[in-house]
């Protein structure tokens, strides 16, 4: 999306990401971080956009609400990470998780599973993102990746723990898994049910996006009713998530792909982002703010997420690099491409290591 372009179409822009293999290079070279995990961390990315200060003290409670970190130990005093040791000072990874558990579709699988990777020394990262039907053979079971998450939940639901607990032990044990598929360490998770999603469009009073086909899908078993038509047109917060979800139509299965439902993401969430740094916008950041606390956890403590919320409040989008595991589609998985996997890795490590 050259500057000295004409301002491409919805369904140009969606286009662009799956021509060649080289303009897919291109492309991903000038996706910035903010696309990639809004929903998820609403306040790192509010910072990044200018206003942070803001956030920092009308958020600050809401941060101590979404962290489900355990903050004492077994003798009952805090746990408290030294400054040397923290986000502030070192590299930082994350699993971003996020979760369709809209009312009437239940479920907890994953449908944006994403790495991410920042370095505050060097104020540079990346943001690596795959298909939630990547096929990935753990401890002798091959599961698409969006299921990983909702098994571990449940079982640890199974075995008595509660809904926090089972959270946890959700989170570490997806960590582990996708650690190793990435060949990285990583350190925390964050979650996000998608009405969090949902409500921010609806508080800012919607977004305006591009529609770029015809879009038609009813299921239901959880309740999807999708009926857009193309053009330039204002999204409220269900009609917007319908757009970043449609997969497929009834008149032809092929329409869409996850691959193009990332690229509709984007879209999206750079409207989100143009309509929450507009005067209107910036007026309801804390009702923002407000709305997901409920719909986003993660196991970062509350500490740890206030100091990297101060550290990366104005970090340089160009130099944050979103990238997508590659892959081809052998039914009923993705399957990775595995020089695609290669460069994702070394990416990652590239980002820790410097």
């Amino acid at each position: 999306m050259a500057t000295n372009k004409p301002q491409h179409t919805g369904e140009q822009q969606i286009a662009s990401r799956v021509q060649t293999k080289k303009s897919k290079k291109k492309a991903k070279k000038k996706r910035p971080f903010l696309k990639a995990i809004l929903f998820i961390l609403i306040f790192i990315l509010i910072a990044a956009a200018g206003i942070g200060t803001y956030v920092y003290i009308k958020g600050s409670d809401a941060i101590k609400n979404i962290s489900i970190a355990v903050n004492k130990d077994e003798s009952g005093a805090k746990i408290s990470i030294p400054v040397k040791e923290s986000v502030k000072e070192k590299p930082v990874t994350m699993l971003l998780l996020g979760i369709d558990q809209r009312s009437g579709a239940g479920g907890l699988n994953t449908d944006v599973v994403m790495v991410a990777a920042l370095n505050p020394n060097t104020k540079k990262g990346a943001v690596v993102a795959m298909s939630r039907d990547t096929k990935i053979t753990y401890d002798g079971k091959t599961r698409k990746a969006n299921a990983f998450y909702a098994n571990y939940y449940v079982a640890a639901q199974r075995e008595g723990a509660d809904k926090v607990e089972a959270m946890r032990k959700a989170k570490e044990a997806a960590k582990q898994l996708f650690g190793d598929f990435y060949d990285i360490p990583l350190q925390y998770a964050v979650s996000a049910n998608f009405q969090g999603f949902q409500d921010v469009v609806d508080v800012l009073g919607g977004v305006e996006v591009d529609v770029d086909m015809r879009m038609r899908w009813t299921d239901s078993h959880d309740g999807t009713d999708i009926d857009l038509h193309p053009g330039l047109q204002t999204l409220d917060g269900k009609k917007a998530l319908d757009f970043v979800r449609f997969r497929q139509s009834k008149g032809n299965p092929n329409a869409s792909s996850d691959f193009e439902r990332n690229s509709r993401q984007t879209i999206v969430i750079k409207a989100i982002m143009n309509k929450m740094i507009s005067l209107g916008g910036v007026t309801k950041i804390g009702s923002v703010i407000d709305e997901i606390t409920e719909d986003v956890h993660t196991d970062m403590p509350s500490e740890e997420l206030t100091r990297m919320l101060t550290t990366y409040y104005n970090i340089d989008l160009d130099d944050i690099t979103f990238t997508t595991l590659q892959g081809k589609w052998k039914s009923p998985y993705v399957e990775a491409d595995e020089s695609s996997l290669a460069e994702v890795k070394q990416l990652l490590q590239s980002i820790i290591s410097e």
